[in-house]
């Protein structure tokens, strides 16, 4: 794993525009961590219903990339492919 030191001193590219999940008031408290979910679940539900290709599921995408661990994600994504998610997708 690389130093602090190292990954501080990795730039983004210019184009690459940080942003995190709006306010969304289902979710008022401060921990985040039903949003993460929710947001998750809801990605992969609307892609299920819509195709892939359908571009107001990127929201959700966002939302869940920018507050989810990527650990969790790696998880449920595996949990998916086994067909063992939790989630109602």
């Amino acid at each position: 794993m690389p130093s602090v030191a190292v990954m501080a001193s990795k730039k983004l590219p210019a184009d690459n525009e940080l942003s995190t999940a709006p306010f969304d008031p289902r979710f008022p408290n401060m921990n985040q961590t039903r949003y993460c979910w929710q947001s998750y679940v809801d990605y992969y539900r609307c892609q299920k219903l819509k195709g892939e290709g359908y571009e107001p599921c990127e929201y959700f995408r966002k939302c869940f990339e920018s507050l989810c661990p990527y650990a969790w994600v790696e998880k449920w994504d595996a949990q998916r492919e086994e067909n063992r998610f939790p989630g109602k997708i």
